[in-house]
């Protein structure tokens, strides 16, 4: 039996991690690592280096001396990774760089593989389900959801129901909610759980971390007792929650936000939903798809704060389909009594069996004491960071929704890759002036760049187009025309600086402007590409062609 004294570990999880390793060493049959009393004991099979056995152990980011077994020679060691990992050595010394990851999401799981990757050493803290928002309680079942709702729909009414006669879906949520719930878990599993597994340099710790200082954390464990956390560097990524507007007697009703709604395991007769964007717009029309009959109330109008046709659009392909949309509309007080939600409102009362509250989401960063870390925070209480993902205070970054970043996870994900780069000695920065963004409603809403009004605030002159879908081939064959595709240009030099859609599968024609605003195309440009034809996409050529002719004179597939 060879037994090495342990050092650098910081919690029951990274046992396992050394156990894996050393049994892959030649020449072991088994191995066990006692976390209490931090040694490993190793049972040969055959001949055994020690050397190999402290390079294992060395390679996950810990120290080990042979105090039991051949030689006892090897000592102790702290030798780093080689190749990329050289950047993440601690300044003057040969200890790999600690990290500490607050969080799980999109932001968190791209920095801690990115760390470790340059060869630093992650601690990874998360107080809830591993996989944050976007996983389990966010795009994933949303979209499966949306999905399922789009086929129920589809199966209700079309544009050739006089040649496929419609009928009415049977809507089984519960079984519609446990394969939802099932491709979740998988996912979870997939891409979160299965990765920290199979990487030894993570270690994972279930708890609730607080500052104690700039570099010093106390994780309060979910299985009890405390954990003190020292780090070179720190990443918050700790997401976002639904936020709840302060509407008298709210709060003292079962009310939703999106995290019960997507697993309601019932579809509400009527549904009310409180909001006017992204995810009030997803959710209510799925609700109405699977047989709710809903009510949208907006403060102002939907979409307000982009474009107003975007707005003008959905607002119309909604009501057509029998969601009752109130503009302008707000809740004043909120009761529940005799099985019904009853909302008081400025044009009236409504009375519904559900109420879904969907305005907005509030970053994560309470009972964190990040005051006392020295971590400015803006006025809804996300992290301020720069272009690095840096804030206020040294050797603390933040990444994803609890900063003043856009809401999309793969801006976080982007976000924290990057923070990690710069948390191990690199330099680089995120650009989000062609970020694409898209909302899953039917028709499609899809942005990116400038509109008109933020051009003009950015001290730019705009020469734009918008092109109905009524002469886009694709929507015609499709016998769906509802909605537009509109380019801005800059006056003169006719770069293009912004394309906003709403459309079928404009999700899927976005990026395609994103890219053409990044190699800073002109209108011009766009119009002279090959597009295939019967694409959505091609509707972008059409629309930069307007810029220069009358695309109604023009054939099919015309260049």
């Amino acid at each position: 039996m060879i037994e090495l004294q342990m050092q650098e570990m910081t919690c029951r999880s990274c046992t396992e991690h050394i156990r894996q390793a050393l049994e892959k060493v030649a020449g072991v049959r088994s191995a066990s690592v006692s976390y209490p009393q931090g040694v490993a004991a190793v049972a040969p099979a055959g001949q055994i280096s020690v050397e190999a056995l402290v390079a294992a152990v060395t390679a996950l980011g810990y120290r080990a001396q042979v105090i039991a077994g051949p030689g006892n020679s090897a000592g102790l060691v702290g030798q780093a990774l080689d190749g990329p990992g050289v950047a993440a050595r601690q300044a003057g010394g040969e200890h790999p760089l600690h990290i500490a990851v607050i969080g799980s999401g999109g932001a968190a799981m791209a920095a801690a593989q990115k760390a470790v990757e340059r060869g630093a050493r992650v601690t990874l803290i998360e107080r809830g389900i591993i996989g944050g928002t976007c996983v389990n309680v966010g795009c994933v079942p949303s979209k499966i959801m949306i999905r399922a709702a789009h086929v129920a729909h589809l199966r209700r009414e079309s544009p050739f129901d006089a040649g496929l006669p419609a009928m009415t879906p049977i809507v089984l949520r519960d079984r519609l909610l446990a394969q939802q719930q099932g491709r979740v878990d998988e996912l979870r599993h997939a891409k979160y759980e299965g990765i920290l597994q199979r990487t030894p340099a993570i270690s994972v710790l279930h708890g609730t971390a607080r500052f104690q200082d700039g570099h010093t954390l106390s994780v309060e464990l979910a299985e009890g007792g405390e954990r003190i956390v020292t780090f070179d560097r720190c990443l918050v990524a700790t997401g976002a929650s639904p936020a709840v507007p302060p509407i008298p007697g709210l709060k003292d009703t079962a009310y939703w936000t999106s995290n019960e709604a997507l697993v309601s395991d019932s579809i509400p007769k009527r549904l009310a939903v409180i909001g006017s964007s992204v995810v009030a717009l997803e959710l209510a029309q799925a609700f109405a798809r699977l047989g709710s009959k809903v009510s949208i109330l907006a403060r102002h109008t939907l979409f307000f704060r982009e474009d107003p046709a975007i707005g003008e659009a959905l607002t119309a392909a909604l009501r057509m389909e029998g969601i009752e949309v109130l503009e302008h509309t707000q809740a004043s007080r909120v009761s529940h009594a005799d099985g019904e939600f009853v909302l008081s409102t400025n044009h009236g009362e409504l009375r519904v069996d559900q109420l879904l509250v969907a305005t907005g989401r509030t970053p994560n960063t309470q009972g964190m004491n990040l005051q006392d870390a020295g971590v400015k925070l803006d006025e809804r209480g996300g992290i301020q960071i720069d272009q690095g993902m840096r804030t206020s205070a040294a050797d603390i970054y933040a990444a994803g929704d609890c900063t003043d970043q856009p809401q999309f996870v793969y801006v976080a994900a982007a976000a924290g890759s990057r923070a990690a780069i710069n948390m191990t000695g690199g330099e680089a920065t995120l650009n989000l002036d062609a970020m694409p963004a898209v909302v899953f409603t039917d028709p499609q809403v899809a942005t990116v760049g400038y509109n008109e009004v933020q051009a003009y605030e950015a001290g730019l002159e705009t020469d734009s187009r918008t092109l109905s879908l009524g002469n886009v081939p694709r929507a015609l064959v499709n016998f769906d025309t509802r909605g537009f595709i509109k380019l801005v240009a800059e006056a003169g030099s006719g770069r293009l600086l912004g394309v906003q859609a709403v459309s079928a599968e404009a999700g899927e024609l976005i990026q395609t402007a994103a890219i053409a605003i990044r190699a800073r195309m002109t209108v011009q440009e766009l119009a002279d590409q090959l597009f295939p034809y019967l694409t959505m996409v091609e509707g972008l050529k059409l629309c930069a062609q307007t810029f220069f002719k009358d695309v109604t004179q023009l054939s099919c597939c015309a260049g």
